[in-house]
């Protein structure tokens, strides 16, 4: 009966240990793109002779830690950085916790992403942690036809 009750004990140390790592390693996952990090959308509005008036970028992100997005966002365009604000908002989806960033670009900064070859962004996490990660070839290909249009 002993050693019953010293494997059940081991057994939930391991599956403690194995859980707590995998929540740390996905809250500190890795990505080349921010589109393999998360989710993007961005929403263009023009102005009634289509041209180019301001956008929207909408960025959900789902972790495991509760820490809360800051309300500031950079947006480098071939290393030019441009401090914006954003809104955020935290909801909890079963175990994890769904932040979403809002940021609304100004037309200056449409145009710099029209002409980059690289866009990055970086956002902060109230716990210290950044992401700082650039759109991938495809993802910056579709922004800039979206601006385009």
């Amino acid at each position: 009966m002993r050693s019953f009750f010293l494997g059940l004990g081991i057994s939930l140390m391991l599956t403690g240990i194995l859980g707590m790592w995998y929540i740390w390693s996905y809250d500190h996952r890795e990505a080349a793109t921010l589109e393999e990090y998360a989710r993007l959308e961005l929403a263009v509005a023009r102005d009634e002779t289509g041209g180019l008036e301001g956008a929207n970028l909408s960025l959900w992100d789902l972790r495991y830690d509760e820490a809360k997005l800051q309300k500031r966002a950079v947006l480098f365009t071939d290393s030019v950085p441009l401090e914006l604000d954003a809104a955020t908002k935290q909801t909890q989806a079963q175990w994890q916790y769904e932040n979403k960033l809002f940021v609304s670009l100004p037309k200056d900064a449409l145009e710099k992403i029209l002409a980059a070859k690289e866009v990055r962004i970086k956002f902060f996490y109230d716990n210290e942690q950044s992401i700082d990660l650039p759109l991938g070839p495809k993802e910056l290909v579709l922004w800039q036809r979206k601006l385009r249009w």
